[in-house]
């Protein structure tokens, strides 16, 4: 090759180096469906910190879709805390996202759980689901979903062709306990659905492993990073007592650090693998200790009763297992039927309450076990290629919690990132005069 050429060749490897250098890395567009003032505060937390990262997201929607007492109110409440603190923050960053900003994009979503079927009627919620969805757009609109799946559901259900136009990531466990039929729905009509899955990894961003930083670990982080640091870090005390739960900011993390379009990537949300199917049995009997099922899956009771003439979706009975009861329906034919997913391997019993005699008092025990999704068994739903769950290997379990340590392993590096954020709230001395 001549000299020339070669000198060319490599002064345009160089050149195009440096136009790399200066693109910005174009910000993932996101919509968070949060339970923000239900039944579990770590919601509020996992808000703080969204709103302290908000540069980096293309903050779309924030829907308000709770079980309990939350509404889209508990949304704007966090939102006027980080409006106090913003002039510092933005002092430090530029791009954050402006207060009124995030207001305009808030949301009320479904307030209660799905019924046997899935999907009930739009709600505000799932309709801007849409909306976004069908933006013009190089990207994916990313679906973090922090509470149940009624929305994307519904969005699902009313618009199908938005299912190659988003990627969900889900925080399943307990929320999939709560949105069994919503859950249901999707995986049986959407298989194709790009998801994540993760029933347990999340759990690794609160429990701690044996190399949890001290000075990070149960309530220091809050008094050596939080405390006193304006009005968010005042309210932060309010939810576990400022000890780190924030089950729901993997999903955050997830698009942060790493490759968000490769789950079995390294990442602060954790690492997935693809799972051809999603675990589901269905008893027309009353099970026994005998019956192990895997956790995080869906099990589901048949019983004979009375032939009725009743609209669909009609509760006619509930299940009450561990104190909290999930409604029946009537399925026609005279079958009934509830579902149920339990959030950890359990050993538990269950009773059935019912006006009508032969749904009354029917009990029954399950065993269920991980890892998830457990050996294939012929009531399961089929997925497609991208649908992803938590890493079944030994080596990636805390405790009982299946792939927790994937996102653990990273507790020092994203917590030390989050620090020093709240050092950009440090009172300044002219406020002390």
């Amino acid at each position: 090759m001549p000299l020339y050429l070669k000198y060319s060749l490599i002064l345009m490897v160089m050149m195009n180096a440096l136009v790399g250098l200066g693109q910005s890395k174009e910000k993932p567009r996101v919509i968070v469906s949060t339970d923000i003032g239900g039944t579990d505060p770590d919601d509020n937390q996992s808000m703080i910190h969204l709103m302290m990262y908000s540069d980096l997201f293309h903050i779309e929607g924030l829907i308000s879709s709770p079980y309990g007492n939350g509404r889209k109110k508990d949304l704007l409440d966090m939102i006027a805390l980080y409006e106090k603190d913003f002039p510092k923050l933005v002092s430090h960053n530029k791009n954050l996202t402006p207060p009124n900003a995030l207001r305009q994009v808030c949301k009320q979503g479904v307030i209660s759980g799905a019924p046997y079927a899935g999907y009930t009627t739009a709600s505000e919620g799932s309709a801007w689901i849409v909306t976004c969805a069908k933006k013009k757009s190089n990207q994916p609109l990313w679906v973090l979903v922090w509470g149940g799946l009624e929305d994307v559901a519904q969005a699902l259900h009313d618009a199908p062709e938005i299912e190659n136009k988003i990627r969900v990531y889900w925080i399943g466990g307990p929320n999939k306990k709560w949105s069994v039929n919503a859950y249901s729905y999707i995986v049986e009509h959407h298989p194709n659905l790009w998801m994540i899955e993760a029933n347990a990894t999340y759990r690794g961003w609160f429990m701690e492993d044996e190399n949890a930083p001290k000075n990070m670990s149960e309530g220091a982080y809050y008094d050596n990073f939080i405390k006193g640091k304006g009005a968010m870090g005042a309210d932060f005390i309010n939810y576990y007592k400022g000890h780190i739960k924030m089950g729901d900011t993997p999903s955050l993390a997830y698009l942060m650090n790493g490759n968000p379009s490769n789950p079995k990537g390294e990442s602060w949300g954790g690492r997935f693998t693809p799972i051809a199917y999603s675990s589901r049995h269905i008893f027309e009997r009353n099970t026994t200790t005998a019956d192990t099922i895997p956790a995080y899956g869906v099990v589901e009771w048949r019983f004979k009763g009375p032939l009725l003439n009743l609209p669909a979706d009609s509760v006619c009975f509930t299940i009450e297992i561990q104190k909290q009861e999930w409604p029946g329906y009537y399925l026609g034919n005279g079958v009934y039927g509830v579902r149920y997913s339990s959030k950890k391997p359990e050993v538990s019993s269950y009773v059935t309450h019912s006006a009508i005699s032969a749904l009354n008092a029917q009990k029954g025990q399950y065993v269920s076990t991980v890892p998830w999704p457990g050996k294939p068994n012929k009531d399961d739903y089929r997925l497609g290629k991208q649908w992803y769950g938590d890493v079944p290997e030994a080596a990636f379990f805390l405790g009982e919690q299946q792939g927790a340590r994937t996102v653990s392993k990273y507790r020092a590096a994203f917590l030390g990132d989050w620090a020093k954020r709240w050092k950009w709230l440090n009172i300044s001395h002219s406020e002390f005069r």
